[in-house]
């Protein structure tokens, strides 16, 4: 069951003040309140001189006992309640549901006591709807020495996106350091105690597994362990308190590629006068990755041109700031 939107009065009243606006061929104020409605969530179609309006993401959905979610916003935050445990980890399910499977399973033989999951469902293929139906608190794959995970599955209504989806389960997140993991991704042994430990140092903003630099800004590449300039997102681990503040994700960011890049920044920066947090890849980070099937299953154009739009984003906030960066050029 679809749970109807109704048009909020300001939304409305500001919708009639543009018509008046566009017949009065008063464009900048005709701008001025699309930015208004728009930033109240809402999008205006034009028709003539009448108009449409419509929520600018989708609704909603009542399914049985299970709420699929439309936007982020939607979704009941737990970033005010005191932290619990010591990390969450939170993976996105959309397609290959055996690459869920595999990681989830690995996280339940060797995460520490203290470690909590949330998996959103982000429009997920049928295959994926049924293998997260599921899911429940007993040990996938037959791992002889998984534990009890307390594990949360998140659904939309439709599939919102990667930025979207990952501040959805960031919004659930209930541990105090959040740990971002991409199901081709599969743990070989204890990634929560060392991705904690190393977020014990106040300098640092943001570890993981592997790190890349730059000498400005236009160009990543891969580094060895140590600084680095940001953390890739394969396996990402911040403190939940700083998403709290600093957040949410940029959710133009529906592929995920460079969005790792510019989060890292944004935890990073102290602003040009402020300290410059640290970004480290440790060394030794018991995992291996598999096939990226994200990456994978798109032409190398279609990558291509996603990943270039995505990487604008960083330019737009951050060329000129090459304090950010550990070695420039």
């Amino acid at each position: 069951m679809v749970t109807r939107q109704r048009i909020p009065d300001d939304v409305l009243s500001a919708a009639h003040a543009r018509a008046r606006a566009r017949e009065a061929r008063d464009w900048a104020e005709a701008d001025r309140l699309r930015a208004e409605i728009e930033a109240s969530g809402w999008k205006v179609v034009d028709r003539g001189t009448d108009f449409a309006l419509s929520p600018a993401s989708p609704p909603d959905v009542a399914d049985g006992d299970r709420i699929r979610y439309g936007s982020s916003q939607s979704v009941p935050s737990r970033l005010d309640e005191t932290p619990v445990g010591v990390a969450t980890v939170v993976m996105l399910a959309t397609d290959w549901p055996g690459d869920l499977d595999r990681a989830l399973a690995a996280l339940r033989a060797w995460s520490p006591a203290g470690t909590s999951i949330v998996i959103v469902a982000d429009g997920p293929s049928p295959d994926q709807q049924e293998a997260l139906a599921g899911i429940g608190a007993e040990p996938t794959n037959g791992q002889p020495h998984a534990r009890h995970v307390p594990t949360e599955v998140v659904w939309t209504s439709e599939r919102l996106g990667h930025a979207a989806a990952t501040n959805i389960g960031l919004r659930r997140a209930i541990g105090p350091v959040a740990i971002l993991l991409d199901t081709s991704v599969e743990p070989t042994g204890d990634i929560v105690t060392p991705l904690v430990h190393a977020l014990d140092d106040p300098t640092v903003a943001v570890a993981g597994g592997w790190g890349i630099v730059s000498g400005d800004l236009r160009k990543f590449d891969d580094a060895p362990p140590g600084d680095v300039d940001a953390i890739e997102g394969y396996c990402q681990a911040f403190r939940r308190v700083d998403y709290a503040t600093r957040g949410p994700l940029d959710e133009r960011f529906r592929f995920y590629r460079n969005l790792d890049i510019w989060w890292s920044l944004v935890l990073r920066d102290g602003g040009e006068a402020g300290p410059r947090r640290r970004a480290v890849s440790l060394d030794g980070l018991p995992v291996h990755r598999h096939e990226h099937r994200g990456y994978a299953s798109l032409p190398a154009e279609e990558r291509e041109r996603q990943s270039k739009r995505n990487f604008y984003r960083i330019l737009d906030r951050f060329r000129d700031r090459r304090d950010l960066l550990v070695r420039p050029g």
